[in-house]
Order: structure tokens, then C-alpha cells, then sequence
């Protein structure tokens, strides 16, 4: 059976992925004050991430038209699985659902899976991963389909900021929370609770507060089935190794994928954010 993974741009695929045409990313529009980008192969996260810093205003995101997920499903391959960031974060995952009826009442029924990741960036590439694996051991679309959704319920994201500014700026964080937590160098550790953002715990300094991560990670995840993680770095790929040797400290014998973000989790993540998956 032939197969096709479809990815909002919050999809963050490595650079050998983007090359795989299994994969196709409909890109989401990023707005900073009139400026409009659309987040795709020609995404300039140096250039982005410069005009949200000389902005006031807070970013905005539009999610891609259902018509442009349809366009995507309208493809020879029979099965078809869409990943979107999680539905409290954009309107990616609705948009998804009404291109699979609208493809259905112009084509009739095809196999096509829209889930929610209720995650980002790395928590999203995680499932895709997770999708070409069963796909290499020989698992059909319905196999698949059920194992991939308990899989996403099992999945932990967590993220540590170098700065507060884009939490505050996307209506996260008061301005006064920021302060401190700048002036005192408190780096939270966050989480997602099914796509919710949540603050987990902080630490003072990053060094500190990526051990925390990985610490909290590992205790969190336990004997789940699947032994990998998922770095997804903001411009910092030291950073990601350092996160990396954190986790391989703990002992764990588990593969350990990096990647780098596209448009809109460079927005939520800001410059030196990383989002670990697990």
C-alpha cells in the first residue's frame, strides 16, 4: 500500500525528510504587523525572528484553507495521514476535517486519517516517524490508524524558552511575570496536557533548566513503547546537543532525533527555544 504523510508547516522535518516525497507540508501564513509570510521552503527564520523583535504588536497565524489540505489529498497515494499542531494553538486541525469531507463528497471515500497532535514541532514529527516505521513492518492503514492515536495520547512535549518576550507577546505570559522571571534568569520548563500549555517547574539558568526537562521527561515517559526523542531547535543547535547529552546521561537507550523549526513554531519558541517530544 502506498501512503502519504501530510504536515501543517508546524511540521518540523528534517532536512533529509523535506527531500522524501512521502511528505507534503501546507504551509500556514505568519503576519507580523502588515508584513506577510507564508511558511514554507522559503521561510527566513534570521529575517522572522528580526521582525518580531522590532515589533510591538503580538504575531498572528492564519491556518491554511481547507481547500489547500483537499488539494494535497487529491494524490495516487491510497492512504493518507495529516498531522496538525494541536488544536488549542490554531484552527489547522478544523480546516484538515473539512477538506476530508468536502475531497469525500467530490471523490468518494478514501483513506484518510486527520489527527490532532495535540503537540508541535517535534511532538508532531515524533507521530510521523512513528507512521513510517509501521508502514516499514508491514501494518495496514486501520492498524495504523489505531496505534497512531494511542501513540499521541502517550506522547509527553516540553519546551524551555531563552526568552520569555514571545510567550508575553502571544498573551501567555503578564508583563510583570516576564520581568522577574528575566531579571532573576528563571527559565520555566513548560509542558503540553493534551495541547494545553502548562508551566511544569523552572530553574535558574538554561544549563539548569534543560537537566530539569530531561529529568522530568524521563520520569514522565516511564516504559512507553517507543524508545525515541525528538529535539526541535529555534536557531541553537548547541543547545539541542546539550539537551541530547542530558538525555543519553540518563541511561536510556534511545534514538535521539534533531531537527529545526520552521515558521510557526519559531513564533511560539522564539530565538534559542527548544521543544523536546518524547
Amino acid at each position: 500500500m502506498s501512503y502519504k504523510i501530510v504536515g501543517d508547516s508546524c511540521l518540523d522535518l528534517t532536512e533529509e525528510m523535506r527531500k522524501d516525497s512521502r511528505f507534503q507540508i501546507v504551509p500556514l501564513t505568519l503576519q507580523v504587523d502588515d508584513t506577510m509570510i507564508v511558511d514554507d521552503e522559503n521561510f527566513d527564520q534570521k529575517t522572522f525572528l528580526k521582525l518580531v523583535r522590532e515589533s510591538k504588536e503580538c504575531p498572528k497565524t492564519a491556518c491554511p484553507s481547507p481547500e489547500a489540505f483537499k488539494k494535497a489529498y487529491e494524490c495516487e497515494e491510497e492512504d493518507i495521514y495529516v498531522l496538525t499542531i494541536s488544536s488549542h494553538l490554531s484552527g489547522s486541525y478544523n480546516s484538515a476535517m473539512v477538506a476530508k469531507s468536502l475531497y469525500e463528497e467530490e471523490h468518494g471515500y478514501k483513506n484518510i486519517l486527520v489527527i490532532d497532535s495535540e503537540s508541535a514541532s517535534s511532538g508532531e514529527l515524533n507521530l510521523a516517524m512513528a507512521i513510517c516505521e509501521m508502514y516499514d513492518k508491514g501494518k495496514n492503514f486501520l492498524e495504523i490508524s489505531q496505534k497512531i492515536l494511542k501513540l499521541r495520547d502517550q506522547q509527553k512535549t516540553y519546551f524551555v524558552l531563552d526568552s520569555l518576550e514571545y510567550l508575553r507577546k502571544n498573551g501567555r505570559l503578564t508583563g510583570l511575570q516576564a520581568f522577574f522571571a528575566t531579571a532573576l534568569n528563571i527559565k520555566p520548563v513548560m509542558g503540553a496536557d493534551h495541547g494545553v500549555i502548562v508551566k511544569l517547574d523552572q530553574a535558574r539558568g538554561l544549563g539548569k533548566a534543560f537537566a530539569r526537562m530531561c529529568e522530568i521527561a524521563v520520569r514522565e515517559r516511564g516504559a512507553a513503547e517507543i524508545k525515541r526523542a525528538v529535539i526541535a531547535h529555534c536557531n541553537a543547535p548547541e543547545r539541542a546537543r546539550q539537551v541530547k547529552q542530558e538525555l543519553e546521561k540518563t541511561g536510556n537507550k534511545w534514538e535521539i532525533e534533531i531537527t529545526e523549526t520552521a515558521g510557526v513554531a519559531t513564533l511560539y519558541a522564539g530565538d534559542g527555544g527548544i521543544i523536546l517530544a518524547i
